[in-house]
């Protein structure tokens, strides 16, 4: 068959297993029928000439075409299919600005699954269209396209380009993903070492003194919150070698071509021409200029975590009204703007709403309804519900996937302080709207009820790495809109809530300088 010579550049591929802004993925068109294609439910609607793409990291083993005991094998049990990795890529066709946010792996969302709630890495399970459903209704982030990689196709892009280099300042260790460490400087990584540096989220560092047994070594915090502050970096990384590689350079297309397309999982509707559009659109754009941002979280610090009897690990709650504002912010919107379709968000008025205390504190409803009935709302119903869980996350519950649905949930979230999120399921009372109020909710007050949070919070670590304690810098503004921390109480079992862009720390690699030495 005759092949038309085309060249595909995803900006989309923005993530830490695929090229970034501007990079190139195959240069023929046959190459685009080597790209498998999933059938990809409740997608939403463009809206402001922006589009949003779901950019996911498969951890499953039984995916790979060649297996690697380094990864797990398929044959001995290790079947699990999560997405380590959850990156979704803002890009706005007519300003060509990109953006990028990170969900944190292990963030507790009520819609996870269609059983109910759990991590969010364990919606893949289910399809891809689980884990679009579950952003939609409890993020409120529209989804219009999505991509999904495995270790394969990571390890192949590093591996076209010729391998990467990266600065090294301390040695360090992960003994679940194999990364191993032994000097400091800059070393040459091929894609099965440079998998190990991005897939490390057990990792241990050593500091003067400690012995040479790395099994020793104290332990970072943070897990998966520190792997996509190293991961943000990688991409830094991975755009500098496509620089120096030459993007238009035949033989390096073609490689990466081939590396990628084979190993690309993308939803159906995903077709060459919007490939080609995107190619046109967003060329020049330079990682170094893309905002990368994180969900803010707090973490639960009470072990594992316990909820309707069954034990999750690990887990984080979303701060609000943190992740509101780090939402619009990455949607370049203003905070009353329904984030599914661009509309206004409703005014308190025409929101009804039924709020139900969850932690067994019987003043707790009748608290958190008197304030919202300050904020404007009406209030249909109060009452309590039983604890479910070691720490209760606030539910807001919207009966619908529709974007007015949503939108009358978003209306309220934004007035809320505390570990909080939206969640789809049946609302009480004849609302529009429930609030399940979780453990340490506030409402703001009144004059600080025009947009969330106008705090940006600098963490620092504040002990060995072993410990995931850290301390939080809080500025604040008196305009209105502003977060007042004081609303939320500091609970020993939460955190303090985790920086939306998280600096790099002593131990982590970066780029490399001229001569071997660090990076910017």
């Amino acid at each position: 068959m005759r092949r038309k010579r085309w060249r595909i550049a995803l900006v989309v591929v923005l993530s830490l297993v695929v090229l970034v802004a501007g990079a190139v993925v195959g240069d023929y068109v046959y190459l685009n029928h080597l790209v498998h294609r999933v059938v990809v439910k409740n997608e939403a609607v463009r809206y402001n000439s922006t589009e949003n793409i779901l950019l996911v990291g498969s951890t499953s083993r039984c995916a790979l075409k060649v297996q690697n005991a380094a990864y797990g094998l398929c044959s001995q049990g290790v079947t699990g299919v999560n997405s380590d990795v959850v990156m979704i890529v803002h890009l706005n066709f007519t300003t060509k600005a990109v953006s990028l946010l990170s969900i944190p792996r292990d963030v507790f969302v009520p819609n996870a699954r269609t059983t109910g709630a759990n991590k969010i890495d364990a919606a893949l399970y289910q399809g891809p269209s689980q884990l679009v459903s579950a952003i939609q209704n409890d993020f409120g982030i529209p989804i219009n396209h999505f991509i999904e990689l495995n270790f394969d196709t990571f390890a192949s892009v590093v591996d076209a380009l010729g391998g990467i280099n990266m600065y090294f300042p301390m040695e360090v260790f992960d003994a679940y993903s194999g990364l191993n460490i032994t000097h400091t400087g800059c070393i040459h990584l091929d894609g099965y070492h440079a998998l190990q540096v991005v897939r490390a989220r057990h990792l241990q560092i050593r500091y003067p003194g400690d012995g040479p047994n790395p099994h020793t070594w104290p332990q970072e915090g943070l897990s998966d919150l520190a792997r996509i502050r190293r991961d943000h970096e990688f991409l830094r990384v991975v755009a500098a070698a496509l620089k120096a590689k030459g993007l238009g350079n035949p033989i390096t297309d073609q490689r990466l071509a081939t590396a990628v397309a084979p190993n690309l999982q993308v939803d159906s509707a995903f077709s060459l021409s919007d490939m080609l559009n995107l190619a046109s659109t967003f060329s020049g754009v330079s990682i170094s200029a893309v905002p990368q941002m994180t969900i803010p979280v707090v973490l639960v610090q009470t072990g594992s975590y316990l909820y309707k009897g069954y034990y999750y690990g690990d887990i984080e709650f979303p701060i609000g009204p943190d992740v509101s504002s780090v939402i619009d912010q990455f949607l370049q919107i203003s905070p009353a703007t329904n984030t599914l379709n661009g509309a206004a968000l409703p005014a308190p008025s025409a929101v009804s709403v039924s709020v139900y205390g969850g932690t067994g504190v019987t003043t707790q409803g009748p608290q958190i309804a008197t304030a919202l009935r300050t904020q404007g709302f009406h209030v249909t119903a109060v009452g309590s519900v039983p604890p479910t869980g070691t720490r209760e996350e606030t539910m807001v519950y919207h009966s619908s996937t529709s974007a007015a649905s949503i939108g009358a949930a978003e209306a309220v979230l934004h007035r809320l302080a505390g570990p909080a999120v939206m969640a789809l399921g049946p609302t009480m009372g004849g609302a529009t709207v429930t609030v399940v109020a979780g453990s340490d909710l506030s409402v703001l007050p009144v004059a600080h009820a025009g947009a969330p949070a106008a705090t940006t919070h600098g963490t620092t670590t504040t002990r060995a790495p072993s410990s995931s304690t850290t301390s939080t810098t809080v500025t604040t503004t008196t305009t209105a809109g502003a977060y007042d921390p004081t609303l939320v109480k500091q609970d020993p079992s939460l955190s303090a809530p985790t920086s939306v862009s998280m600096a790099l720390q002593p131990w982590d690699p970066r780029s490399c300088g001229p001569n071997g030495t660090p990076g910017p």
